[in-house]
């Protein structure tokens, strides 16, 4: 039963690592097809979006930029008849869209990470049921 459960252990790993790096490649590609550069000004300036601190650095600019017109005041501060809600709006569903990328690489990351952990497990399961000493 324990070479069993190593052997689905380490299957299971590797599923998990294949999934995050190919959801990884997705969505930096998805991001690259959008054409999108961080402003002169962002943390990461003037470098293609396409990984996670690149969307991050452009979100977190695209707020600054939002605040500076509106004179600090966000989407629900503004008078409903007030002209820059709408751009407002667009601000806060970029924002949203970037950060929903930076929240999946990260979750990739995480199922890289797993996926490396559990294959260790897996054969040092299988190796305890070999009856082999492992070191500690």
């Amino acid at each position: 039963m324990v070479k069993t459960t190593g052997l689905i252990s380490i299957i299971a790993g590797i599923v998990l690592v294949v999934a995050g790096v190919a959801t990884w490649f997705v969505v930096s590609s998805t991001l690259a097809d959008q054409n999108i550069t961080t402003t002169s000004d962002a943390c990461l300036p003037d470098r293609t979006v396409k990984g996670p601190f690149t969307a991050a650095c452009q979100a977190d600019i695209i707020e600054q930029h939002t605040l500076d017109i509106t004179d600090g005041k966000t989407y629900a501060e503004l008078d409903r008849d007030d002209p820059l809600r709408e751009t407002t709006m667009t601000s806060s569903f970029l924002r949203a869209s970037l950060f929903t990328s930076v929240v999946a690489f990260g979750v990739a990351a995480m199922a890289v990470g797993m996926g490396v952990l559990f294959v260790f497990i897996g054969f040092a399961l299988r190796k305890l049921d070999s009856g082999d000493e492992v070191a500690a």
